[in-house]
């Protein structure tokens, strides 16, 4: 058979070379679309054996991968086979870069998906409140890829896009302004949501104003106090302030003191800290620390006892310090030692004499409390 046709002149080739051409985009694309599938099932079980989240993080870009996108590149890997004008040789590489540059996009909006929905998943379990915040952190960081993305295209196909990034960053900053506090807000609702400083549930103190968390919102925490109102905080100004959190308390410190009369033994008060011992030590769930005679105090005498709660409840806490207050009470008690209590002494010069119906009279003649 005469094969002299497939010599004959085609735009840009002979017959053969598009053949060629055509040839070759479609065994590209037939691969890509072939082997595709067998790479994600690879990689999930290769995601699936290890604990970092980066595997899975290709497997969703991979998932992303557009095979129209790829037809568009084995077509300008065929096309090296044809001699093209440069006209429309320039007009393929646009559109060429295009592709990967959507590509691109596709591949980073799905590992971002991917990473923002695994998060916004564990949020979801414990605060329903950080998962929207996380929503709308997500839709500003897919806003922002894609914008880039398409400001490279337009940069591809050769629009000047200087006047477009000029007026998008200062539309950017006028707006930035405008809602400084708000963003300030959300970007702090995100550190909280990520760093996790507290979740709801937790019983917290910021300065002076304490209470449970009860929503992490976009732009303001709520907590519920004490005696039962909300306390609303800026996201943004509770990043900026110390605060304890009581929830993650692994065990309680406790320390208490008290006073005995200054008429007690020397011999007495050097059994006061060991009966101490033994009080704080037969407790459930307690660590004792020290007891001490402290100091000589202005109507008593002074000890100072320290011991840890393993356990971080309060409630626990005050049982066993009433438990151990009473017990102190009781061996006291016993020994006859009495707690310290203020008092004072008046001292009278000279010897009183009483008269029925009138006031104590010194020997001076002048009467006692007579100013």
């Amino acid at each position: 058979m005469d094969a002299k046709w497939l010599d004959a002149a085609v735009y840009g080739g002979t017959l053969r070379d598009w053949l060629v051409a055509l040839g070759l985009s479609a065994t590209i694309a037939l691969a890509v679309y072939l082997i595709k599938p067998i790479l994600l099932r690879r990689l999930e079980a290769q995601a699936q054996r290890s604990r970092t989240q980066i595997d899975d993080a290709m497997v969703a870009a991979l998932g992303a991968t557009r095979l129209w996108l790829v037809a568009i590149f084995a077509l300008s890997l065929g096309s090296h086979y044809l001699t093209l004008p440069d006209k429309h040789g320039s007009v393929l590489k646009m559109v060429t870069a295009a592709a990967f540059f959507l590509q691109l996009g596709f591949w980073a909006g799905a590992a971002l998906n991917y990473w923002m929905g695994r998060s916004r998943a564990k949020a979801l379990a414990s605060n329903a409140s950080a998962a929207t915040s996380l929503s709308a952190i997500s839709f500003l960081a897919q806003l922002v890829l894609w914008s880039v993305i398409v400001l490279l295209v337009l940069d591809n196909f050769g629009i000047n896009i200087t006047a477009l990034v000029a007026g998008l960053g200062i539309g950017g900053v006028a707006v930035a302004l405008a809602v400084q506090n708000i963003l300030g807000d959300l970007f702090a609702s995100l550190s909280i949501v990520v760093d996790k400083p507290f979740v709801i549930g937790d019983f917290i103190i910021v300065d002076n104003y304490m209470g449970t968390v009860e929503n992490v919102g976009l732009k303001t925490t709520r907590i519920r106090s004490l005696d039962g109102e909300q306390i609303v905080f800026s996201n943004s100004d509770l990043l900026k302030t110390r605060l304890r959190n009581y929830k993650r308390m692994v065990e309680r410190r406790v320390v208490f003191s008290f006073g005995v009369g200054y008429d007690t033994s020397p011999e007495q008060i050097e059994q006061i800290p060991p009966t101490i011992r033994r009080i704080v030590e037969a407790q459930q769930k307690v660590r004792f620390d020290r007891a001490h005679f402290q100091k000589f105090g202005e109507h008593s005498l002074v000890f100072e006892t320290v011991y840890w709660v393993t356990d971080p409840d309060f409630n626990l806490y005050m049982d066993i310090q009433q438990a151990v207050n009473l017990a102190i009470m009781r061996a006291l008690k016993a020994e006859n030692i009495v707690f310290g209590l203020p008092q004072q002494n008046l001292r009278i010069d000279g010897p009183l004499r009483f008269e029925q119906g009138e006031p104590p009279v010194r020997s001076n003649g002048s009467k006692a409390g007579a100013h």
